[in-house]
């Protein structure tokens, strides 16, 4: 009969935490502060820091453009209107959302560690909020960061710079309601589709697929077929949404002859109410998603 064999036991020196736990609150903050890092590249290589530096830096052009020319050239010059702005880098607002949002979410998907969250004091709504909260913090840099230096442009542009804060001040709340709203609109949408698969790549093309393909069939529907009907597909574009409630909140009306709003013909209050609604459906998916997910 053989003799079992002999074992050892070390002593690897695990101890149990005896520290205070933070809990919940700060557990989601956590998650917030570091997806919020990982979307501008921080704490990453270079190479996730390249895109995202080149599309805020390209929607900080027309700001620029207008700060340099408010302290260059001494005349009342403002080039670029604020409810000019979202018409401009529209495309670029997109194009940043579908780079930031694959990874945001997708990446715990890949790596398989959303269960390391839900085992912890984070639920799957507090995981979802958190994500959303980081996505929208990032949108807000790329849509009011430029629209406030603009009004510092703008007002460095006239002769009286205390005069045009004075005549102007009452803008501020539709550059901050815009910003916010937009930020809002296009990260819930982002999000909402890039949460539904792990695959980066799928995630993107789904993400501009969408803004496109919307784009385009308002332009189609709206531009010529221009029926009763057809006519409510400018409401199927989140960028003719953002532009709609630019031009409701600044009280300008679009000014192009060749605008898919002015062809659409509907009041400008109505942009603003669809799209606080896709942005509610969008956060709703977003959490009807992580409630499902396999962790």
């Amino acid at each position: 009969m053989t003799e079992p064999a002999a074992g050892s036991i070390y002593d690897l020196g695990y101890r149990r935490y005896e520290g205070a736990r933070a809990g919940r609150r700060r557990a989601i903050w956590a998650l917030y502060a570091d997806s919020l890092r990982g979307a501008f590249g921080l704490g990453r290589g270079t190479a996730a820091k390249i895109a995202p530096a080149i599309l805020i830096g390209l929607a900080l052009i027309p700001a620029v453009v207008q700060l340099a020319i408010g302290v260059l050239v001494p005349a009342d010059v403002e080039l670029i209107t604020h409810d000019d702005y979202y018409n401009l880098v529209k495309f670029l607002l997109g194009l940043y959302c579908a780079v930031i949002a694959p990874d945001m979410v997708g990446r715990d998907q890949r790596n398989r560690s959303l269960v390391l969250y839900f085992a912890r004091a984070i639920s799957r709504l507090d995981y979802a909020v958190g994500k959303y909260a980081a996505m929208w913090t990032a949108m807000l840099v790329i849509t009011l960061v430029p629209q406030l230096l603009l009004f510092v442009g703008n007002a460095l542009s006239t002769d009286d710079f205390g005069g045009y804060l004075g005549q102007s001040w009452d803008q501020l709340l539709p550059i901050v309601a815009t910003a916010a709203l937009g930020a809002a609109l296009i990260a819930s949408i982002g999000l909402a589709i890039a949460a539904q698969t792990p695959r980066r790549a799928f995630a993107t093309v789904g993400i501009i697929v969408t803004f496109v393909f919307t784009l385009a069939l308002a332009g189609v529907m709206v531009g010529e077929l221009t029926t009763e009907v057809t006519r409510l597909a400018i409401f199927a574009s989140p960028f003719n949404l953002v532009e709609g409630f630019s031009a409701w909140m600044f009280r300008v009306p679009p000014s192009d002859p060749d605008s898919l709003l002015l062809a659409a013909g509907y009041p400008l209050a109505p942009y603003a109410a669809v799209a606080v609604a896709v942005t509610l459906l969008g956060v709703g998916l977003l959490i009807r998603r992580y409630q499902r997910v396999e962790a």
